[in-house]
């Protein structure tokens, strides 16, 4: 049978409150007391229930991840950098994915609520309202690359749309007239953005567009390839090719050298985010550089700031700045400078 509390304080010589406050770092315990608690609860291998911690101190030491998925390099950095920042501050990083529709992030934030204090919310499917419904307006909340109407929460969003027009407009200064999209899930907030700068660029640019340009895609490799390959039957055919995501440039450029199409010198290729593999390609990959990695430790050290300050703060909505990534796949023979674009 496990030792519990009410035994530790009996071998101890102390009260349970004691016991408690020992193990909950609470102050008013001096220190010959402490060490002998803890001494006789390694003797006994008592440990403390951590629902009991949780429910006594009103914090878990716990904070919450939501992401759309964890598959790809791009959620992987996300979470290494998360994960580190909650590590140095003595938290736990609960992770929970795959939440593809309002049902699936309405069941995870009612999973995390109560187990951990505060949450980091990336989902296409997000709004204030399924926040509101599902959450106590008191939990901390961190929502990165989401869109939320109004000021109630602290924000991380990256410059979709200021990296996208900078990016067509490099492909244009190329020389580039018809430059074909792979579109990001519609429902997709930075997706739409990448969109929108792409669509500037090519009217501030002085380019007719044509909707046979705007290819649909999911930001998978798939659906690169797939795309890259109704982009070789266009006529005319474009000459440069922007993907709103690498994943989906990667699919592509296996396309492209399938059909033994060259790259850059018969289509230029770039892309978005800038994950590490871009630059190890074949050519390598010009894309628009996202410190991706920083998006999870800035997240978490927001969220992390929210909970000491039991969510009483000035909220910050706050767009993260791109740089462009110039490699080989665009044409440019320099490797890797970045430039500021926002």
């Amino acid at each position: 049978m496990s030792a519990t509390i009410k035994d530790v304080a009996r071998k101890a010589g102390v009260s349970v409150a004691t016991v408690s406050r020992v193990f909950n770092n609470v102050a008013l315990v001096d220190e010959e007391t402490g060490k002998r608690v803890e001494e006789v609860a390694r003797e006994m291998k008592y440990f403390p229930s951590p629902v009991g911690r949780s429910l006594s101190m009103r914090r878990t030491d716990a904070i919450g991840l939501l992401l759309p998925d964890l598959f790809g390099e791009f959620f992987s950095e996300v979470l290494r950098g998360g994960d580190q920042t909650a590590q140095h501050a003595h938290y736990h990083l609960v992770v929970s994915s795959s939440h593809n529709n309002r049902e699936e992030i309405e069941a995870a934030l009612k999973m995390m609520r109560g187990r951990v204090d505060g949450l980091v919310i990336m989902s296409p499917h997000i709004d204030a309202q399924t926040l509101d419904a599902n959450l106590p307006r008191t939990m901390p909340i961190v929502l990165l690359n989401c869109y939320v109407d109004g000021d109630n929460f602290d924000s991380l969003n990256i410059d979709n749309f200021g990296g996208a027009k900078a990016m067509v407009g490099h492909l244009l200064e190329h020389g580039h007239k018809r430059i074909a999209i792979i579109k990001g899930n519609e429902e997709n907030f930075d997706a739409v953005e990448r969109l929108r700068g792409y669509r500037a660029a090519m009217d501030e640019g002085g380019t007719e567009r044509s909707s046979h340009f705007e290819l649909p895609g999911d930001f998978s490799e798939a659906a690169g390839y797939d795309a890259a390959r109704k982009i070789l039957g266009l006529t005319p055919r474009p000459t440069a090719v922007f993907a709103s995501n690498d994943s989906m440039a990667i699919g592509a450029l296996s396309a492209l050298k399938n059909a033994g199409t060259h790259v850059p010198e018969e289509m230029a290729l770039a892309s978005f985010d800038d994950i590490p593999i871009a630059s190890y390609l074949t050519p390598s990959l010009t894309s628009v550089h996202v410190d991706i990695d920083n998006l999870g430790v800035r997240a978490v050290q927001r969220l992390i700031h929210a909970v000491k300050n039991k969510n009483v703060h000035c909220k910050q909505q706050e767009v993260l700045p791109t740089t462009l990534s110039l490699r080989e796949s665009c044409g440019c023979t320099v490797k890797d400078p970045h430039k500021f674009t926002s």
